[in-house]
């Protein structure tokens, strides 16, 4: 039977591939992202777009109201949008607690208010029993990102996760998050990687590879299937070994 899944971040690296993967499979899948014309070039057949910034209320209110017509039902939700804020204008001064600040609040409202407005926003839609809540984390949340703030994002969706398991769990909804380590070909590390940096990564895992947006796909998609109807305010580590599960 065919889903309804929500994609934000769907235009480009994990997003992108977990929207490939549902609608091959013959999901309807909606891409959610801030650039019309990034989601456009995607070309996942079949899918529906919808560019908006999910860090402003009036605009996931849009969100919602395109969900509601187009889908009615949000069977898979998955949050893929976020990202360590490199990409991001920066803070327009030299004043060091000015770009602290900057970097905090880039951080915090790319990868957890996007998070948390489009579930609130989209949580009445929400498939009952058979709902299925995804959230993006990443080892970062475990071990620390350098500055902290991308850090300390992600690790702000562990709590709301586990709370939102409890919420909906009576409605028969599972919520659980995916934390990866080190994954290649996204746009996450921008130009900033060095060779060096990169192979210190791949030899923290224990199977001596860097991670591909498949590997995390596959585990959404099982975390979305029937199968997984037990799993439900887990935090799930897809690294290679990088870090231990706990």
């Amino acid at each position: 039977m065919s889903r309804n899944v929500v994609i934000s971040g769907g235009g480009t690296g994990i997003g992108l591939a977990a929207a490939r993967a549902f609608a091959a499979g013959g999901d309807r899948v909606l891409l959610l992202g801030r650039r019309a014309e990034v989601l456009e070039k995607a070309a996942v057949p079949g899918a529906l777009t919808y560019a908006a910034d999910l860090t402003e209320p009036q605009e996931v209110r849009g969100v919602a109201g395109f969900v509601e017509r187009e889908f009615g039902a949000v069977d898979v939700l998955v949050h893929s949008a976020g990202g360590s804020g490199l990409l991001e204008p920066g803070a327009g001064n030299d004043d060091p607690l000015e770009a602290v600040a900057h970097s905090w609040n880039v951080n915090f409202r790319l990868n957890t208010l996007t998070a948390v407005l489009l579930t609130e926003a989209l949580k009445p839609r929400l498939a009952e029993p058979g709902g299925r809540l995804l959230f993006l984390s990443s080892i970062a949340a475990y071990r620390g990102s350098g500055s902290g703030a991308y850090a300390a994002a992600k690790a702000g969706l562990h709590p709301y996760a586990h709370d939102l398991a409890r919420e909906l769990g009576p409605r028969g909804i599972t919520v659980n998050v995916v934390a990866p380590g080190y994954i290649e070909d996204t746009e996450f590390f921008g130009d900033a990687m060095s060779e060096e940096r990169r192979t210190r990564l791949i030899e923290e895992t224990s199977n001596g590879r860097a991670g591909t947006p498949g590997d995390v796909v596959e585990t959404l998609h099982w975390l979305a299937s029937s199968g997984a109807g037990h799993i439900t305010s887990q935090i799930i580590q897809v690294n290679g070994g990088a870090e231990r599960g706990r």
